[in-house]
């Protein structure tokens, strides 16, 4: 029995030797990652800008009149959205064709086609608040100043 119960703890220790091995080996690993990246890089360039084009209207309009067919009423504009397969399919190919998308949060706001041309005539800057203050006049005791 006492050479059973050392064969299993020589056992139980070769394992630990190993699982110890690999742990080191593993953290070895991270910490030269660490050490070859820098504590703050500049983030990479994101393509959320978006500036309306000038025959946005046309185009809406167009679009509306595809996906809704001769049911439209005399102001295209106040096509009601309210099947939802119709306005999936609306709001995908003004997406796929402007490079723009409606956010889910603002989903439930899309009521008319009316709605949807305010949204796509809204432009967006690709600029965060740091890239807003660095480019902002700041005091003489503030700098902010990207790491490459």
């Amino acid at each position: 029995m006492l050479g059973l119960g050392l064969h299993r703890a020589c056992f139980c220790c070769g394992a630990s030797r190993q699982e110890d091995r690999e742990v080191e080996a593993d953290r070895a690993v991270l910490e030269k990652e660490e050490r070859s990246e820098p504590s703050l890089i500049c983030p990479p360039p994101r393509s959320r800008s978006y500036r309306p084009p000038e025959d946005l209207q046309s185009c809406l309009e167009s679009h509306v009149r595809e996906v809704f067919g001769p049911s439209l009423p005399e102001d295209w504009q106040q096509t009601p959205l309210q099947e939802n397969r119709l306005k999936h399919r609306l709001l995908v190919r003004l997406a796929a064709e402007l490079g723009h998308a409606v956010p889910n949060s603002q989903l439930h706001r899309m009521r008319r086609a009316g709605d949807v041309l305010a949204f796509y005539r809204t432009p967006v800057k690709d600029e965060t608040k740091i890239d807003e203050l660095a480019a902002a006049e700041l005091p003489p005791n503030l700098k902010i100043i990207w790491q490459k």
